[in-house]
């Protein structure tokens, strides 16, 4: 059972540059994921013998492009939180998303999360007052150090046992 008076704490948070970096290396993961994907599948189709699909791939408009990227970021983002709170970048950056108790989040939560990442300036909502973006707030959500929330959680069981 998760204890509901640990909280998470400002000496918690991951720091602007963290973000930063989370931001900067989830785009460029994006960017790998989407031209593999779209290559596999004009390599896919010419290998079928399917030419239109490869064809159409090709010749994708702006529109068509950025429905597939949307896609595929939703997928990206989504996927990875709800399986392993934290994307490949917060993995590299040794952050995880959790909830104000240190718990992780449903998914519903991180659905949330994913999905307020479309609104436009989301990026740059992170460098306010703390380094907490719109993404985090909407979903009441916290971006914080692994190794210290462990260490914060694993003090707060032995205050809890000794004052118990």
């Amino acid at each position: 059972m998760k204890n509901t008076t640990f909280t998470i704490t400002d000496n918690l948070l991951a720091t602007r540059g963290q973000r930063f970096l989370n931001f900067s290396i989830d785009l460029v993961f994006l960017y790998i994921i989407i031209l593999s994907v779209g290559t596999t599948i004009v390599l896919i189709a010419e290998a079928a013998s399917k030419f239109a699909v490869s064809a159409w791939v090709e010749t994708m408009s702006k529109e068509e492009i950025a429905l597939y990227s949307v896609v595929i970021m939703i997928l990206y983002y989504s996927l990875t939180e709800i399986y392993f709170s934290r994307t490949i970048a917060q993995l590299i950056t040794k952050t995880v998303v959790v909830k104000k108790d240190g718990s992780k989040p449903d998914i519903k939560t991180f659905v949330i999360r994913t999905l307020c990442r479309f609104i436009p300036f989301e990026p740059l909502s992170f460098l306010g007052g703390t380094p907490r973006g719109w993404h985090d707030t909407f979903s009441d959500t916290y971006v914080v150090k692994k190794k210290r929330l462990a260490k914060s959680e694993a003090t707060e069981k032995v205050f809890l046992r000794i004052n118990c």
